[in-house]
């Protein structure tokens, strides 16, 4: 590969990547330097420091301050995950989409989710409960708990005829999120609103998204019985 194809931190990557594969730089080994690798490649080290750092992210090489980058020894494949709007997901699957508030007024969480969200005295939320339907069977039950004093333009908003999931992921960028899943048995209210047997056995997402160090929002998704979620690694 010569120079001229290194111009891009994709095409600088790639070329990482393939000193790994092949072993060319072994698990344990100490890389050259940025200097060392733009000049090789023929472009900024900038280009190549956005490479370095996204194999870092992914958990193929391990950085540190003054010792440099080495090929990590046991690399850990990070799942990446985004946070999907639902009724796009309805509607990929061939169906058609229906949302439906049961609640949607201020209030105050729980203790424990308010200790979640690491909530202080003066904060305000909103609950917003929904259902979301494909073809009329219930897809998701979703209890969510938004920070007014974080996000101050969802007080307004008219989550009567549009999701909150909706509105977030457009209106409320997240700087990061924390995330559980879990198997439960449905409660006689989760289970009347998925139209299943009470104790059935459904999938759940607990989900917390921030803005820097203020909550955005809390929310448990359950799914109807037989959901499944796919990523890539």
């Amino acid at each position: 590969m010569g120079k001229s194809d290194l111009n891009n931190w994709q095409a600088v990557q790639a070329e990482v990547l393939r000193r790994i594969h092949t072993r060319l730089w072994a698990p344990g080994d100490l890389i050259p330097g940025e200097q060392a690798l733009a000049e090789e490649f023929g472009c900024a080290r900038a280009t190549v420091n956005r490479a370095l750092q996204s194999l870092s992210d992914s958990g193929l090489l391990e950085r540190r301050r003054k010792a440099g980058t080495r090929v990590a020894l046991h690399p850990v494949r990070k799942a990446t995950l985004d946070i999907p709007i639902i009724r796009r997901e309805i509607e990929g699957l061939g169906k058609a989409f229906r949302y439906h508030a049961i609640v949607c007024e201020r209030g105050t969480p729980s203790a424990p989710q308010k200790s979640r969200m690491m909530a202080t005295a003066d904060d305000k939320f909103k609950q917003v409960i929904s259902v979301q339907y494909a073809d009329e069977i219930p897809f998701v039950y979703e209890d969510r708990w938004i920070n007014l004093t974080t996000i101050p333009t969802a007080v307004e908003a008219d989550f009567t005829s549009q999701s909150a999931n909706e509105w977030l992921v457009t209106h409320a960028p997240y700087t990061h999120g924390e995330i559980a899943f879990s198997a439960s048995n449905a409660s006689a209210d989760v289970a009347r609103h998925l139209n299943v047997d009470r104790e059935t056995a459904i999938f759940v997402i607990e989900r917390v998204t921030w803005d820097e160090t203020r909550a955005i929002t809390f929310v448990r998704q359950y799914f109807h019985a037989g959901y499944q979620m796919q990523t890539r690694l």
